[in-house]
């Protein structure tokens, strides 16, 4: 039996531990991870059947949601387009608000985010950002020992006792008094835990994500860090009001197990699928209990505008790189995003600084740092209430363009009520982009993609190229528009080539570009990654007739590692 504050949760009667994985379980689950005391820590009777619980309960309508993206993904490869639900109109009319934001997140104005690695933990806290997220999902490789490390990490975090020594620099990390509130990000509704079995099928991930994090942390960290609110969470790649729904039930339900008032649990959600855009209302709507805001999720966004028009030859995307927030349906994007966050009481928070600083190059530097200012004062006047930051560095660069703005505001829910956004229209929304296509923008994207994968595939999920941060959204747009480009035999007329893109201009592309790879990182580190198998699996996502949903669906098989191997008894 466990206390857990003002609730006693007792797991049902079991057989005790499970004799193949050395785990104690529940009925009915069955852990093929590898076993190690650590996460056993985390990996209890009590929490697992707590996501035993979760999964029981919400299985059937998360397949549901799922169905119903099919079905959505079936009318726009069929000619359809997305748009606001005259159902839910009486939602978007309506004249209700949220739930009023906590004290302890009340001042968003930068924050940074990051994989629940030790040492990034720490320095995140550390940062000078008011919000560390920590991320389960696009910045993470979500291999058993990543995800298990991260869950230790954050209740190390949470009880104030997380320590790093480096011994290459000899150094040890610990935090600092003042550190930023914790969010945590788990994995989206599609993506499962195959080394986590429930009832004889994977569990979905973010409800392991969630549950093992909620369970063992919440009362932790209402008295450290939310001022008797919390935990605090961002919540991924929605695109329907039913999946805010699905999660609601779920704060509520884990509310409930643990005797804690009901609003206690606070998200945010990020706005990165087009079919979301249109449901921002309705999001709020259901999770107005639980909301803290919306997040433009940039750059999956445009990897979901892509992905939603795969069958839209009409509707092609330039170079990745000119597809930026001035863009018409980008911008108006994020003008509906603030208005809609603001109407209803919550955060609309920015989108990401991906550059990292370049140390050896003090003028390229300076004008990175300049793109930055630029980026984050347009946000600021359009009325967002706080950022996103990669990395430590640009954390002072934003913190200085939100504060000359905003001063001692916490933020700019009631003074920027941007009204004018409300006459947005479905058009605005799916405006076609303009730019040209370049032959660089398809190596640029193969380069890439094959480097990220490649990454992936080893553990690591936050990967530096060419001086910008990148995680999985980066490779996500590289794939779709290399197979778009592919599909539709684009002509890549922007810088004088004018050649149509093609499987056997790709192939030589590909070639060239692994190449490079391997003269820009060395014949040793090439030698010991994956970048060959990266660029096959690259390749043949890019060429295949089917376009996939999502690179990390097929990648994850290849990192997935079951300890034992074969099944075990329970």
């Amino acid at each position: 039996m466990m206390d857990l504050g003002s609730f006693t949760y007792q797991a049902p009667a079991t057989n005790k531990a499970n004799p193949a994985s050395g785990y104690d379980v529940p009925e009915g689950v069955d852990i093929r991870g590898r076993y190690d005391a650590q996460f056993a820590r985390i990996l209890t009777r009590d929490a697992l059947q707590f996501v035993a619980d979760l999964q029981r309960e919400f299985r059937g309508h998360i397949k549901y949601a799922m169905e119903c993206r099919r079905n959505a993904k079936q009318r726009y490869n069929a000619g359809a387009l997305p748009g606001f639900d005259p159902a839910t109109r009486y939602v978007r009319e309506g004249e209700w608000t949220c739930s009023l934001v906590p004290p302890a997140v009340a001042d968003r104005r930068v924050e940074i985010t990051g994989p629940v690695e030790r040492k990034m933990i720490i320095n995140a806290l550390n940062s000078g950002a008011k919000v560390f997220m920590a991320d389960f999902e696009d910045a993470l490789s979500p291999t058993w020992e990543n995800l298990m490390r991260g869950q230790v990490n954050l209740k190390d975090a949470v009880d104030g006792t997380i320590t790093f020594h480096d011994k290459a620099r000899n150094r040890v990390y610990k935090l600092n008094d003042q550190i930023a509130k914790l969010f945590v990000r788990p994995r989206g509704w599609h993506l499962p835990e195959s080394h986590i079995l429930i009832d004889g099928e994977p569990a979905t991930g973010c409800l392991v994500d969630f549950g093992l994090y909620f369970f063992h942390n919440y009362a932790s960290f209402r008295k450290m860090q939310g001022e008797g609110f919390g935990p605090f969470f961002y919540l991924p790649k929605m695109e329907h009001s039913r999946e805010a729904k699905i999660w609601n039930s779920v704060f509520e339900r884990a509310e409930k197990m643990a005797g804690i008032e009901r609003g206690s649990i606070r998200a945010t959600v990020l706005i990165e699928t087009l079919p979301a855009v249109f449901q921002m209302d309705e999001i709020l709507y259901e999770l107005r209990d639980h909301s803290v805001g919306l997040n433009c999720g940039r750059w999956d966004y445009i990897f979901s505008y892509v992905k939603t028009f795969q069958a839209h030859p009409d509707r092609l995307l330039p170079d990745r790189f000119q597809v930026g927030m001035t863009q018409h349906f980008m911008r108006s994007y994020s003008d509906l995003l603030i208005r809609t966050c603001h109407r209803r009481g919550v955060h609309a928070m920015g989108g990401m600084a991906a550059q990292i600083p370049i140390r050896d190059d003090p003028a390229a530097n300076e004008a990175a740092l300049e793109l930055v200012r630029k980026d984050k004062l347009r946000e600021v006047r359009a009325g967002h209430d706080g950022t996103w930051a990669a990395h430590p560095g640009l954390i002072p660069a934003c913190m200085e363009v939100f504060t000359n703005h905003m001063g001692n505001a916490p933020h700019q829910i009631q003074s920027v009520k941007r009204e004018d956004a409300a006459n947005i229209t479905e058009e605005d929304l799916l405006h076609r982009p303009r730019g040209a296509r370049t032959l660089e923008g398809l190596r640029l994207n193969t380069r890439v993609g094959i480097q990220y994968l490649a990454a992936w595939l080893t553990g690591t999920g936050s990967v530096p190229l060419y001086n910008l941060m990148e995680d999985a959204a980066t490779a996500e747009i590289s794939r779709v528009q290399n197979w778009q480009w592919l599909k539709y035999g684009v002509e890549l007329d922007g810088d004088g080539v004018g050649v149509r893109v093609s499987l056997d201009l790709f192939a030589r592309v590909v070639e060239e570009e692994v190449a490079r790879i391997e003269r820009e990182v060395g014949k040793d580190k090439f030698k010991k990654g994956m970048y060959k198998e990266a660029g096959k699996m690259f390749t043949r996502q890019c060429t295949a007739p089917v376009l996939d949903d999502f690179l990390t669906l097929d990648a994850y098989n290849h990192i997935v590692v079951h300890h034992p191997r074969g099944s075990s008894k329970l």
